[in-house]
């Protein structure tokens, strides 16, 4: 039994910090149209898509939770005048969240890392338009560090 769990710790950690990344991207954007327990919300996606969801994606969005006032001023503070953070996009602001939280309270993932993972993600999830704009509002965060 402890073999079991021990083998499914390993697999679910297994992978790249983009997938970890990715997860936690789906992970976040999933939470923010369920009132659910993360760990629950996690169980829930894991079953959908038959996989693990890794540690570092679980423990990244239920970090997003417990700092989600001051990672959302953060964004919020460097939007274009008159722009207000409900009129983001539901997958650019989980994308955001993300890399915002990594940027504040994760030391050993460089800020640029952090960003330039974001603009892949929103490649992949998102439209032109929106990487650029995520890519200017984290720019700017990562310049008031």
């Amino acid at each position: 039994m402890c073999e079991e769990i021990n083998a499914v710790s390993k697999e679910r950690n297994n992978i790249s910090r983009y997938k970890k990344r990715e997860q936690a991207f789906l992970l976040c954007f999933e939470s923010l149209f369920s009132d659910a327990d993360i760990d629950e919300l996690a169980d829930n996606a894991g079953d959908a898509r038959d996989e693990f969801l890794s540690d570092y994606a679980i423990d990244c969005v239920k970090g997003i939770k417990k700092h989600q006032e001051e990672i959302d001023e953060k964004i919020s503070s460097n939007l274009k005048s008159g722009w207000k953070i409900n009129r983001i996009s539901k997958v650019s602001l989980a994308i955001m969240r993300v890399a915002v939280y990594e940027m504040l309270y994760l030391e050993d993932i460089p800020v640029s890392v952090s960003i330039n993972e974001a603009v892949e993600l929103s490649k992949k999830y998102t439209v032109e338009d929106d990487t650029a704009f995520i890519n200017g509002v984290l720019g700017a965060i990562a310049k008031a560090l």
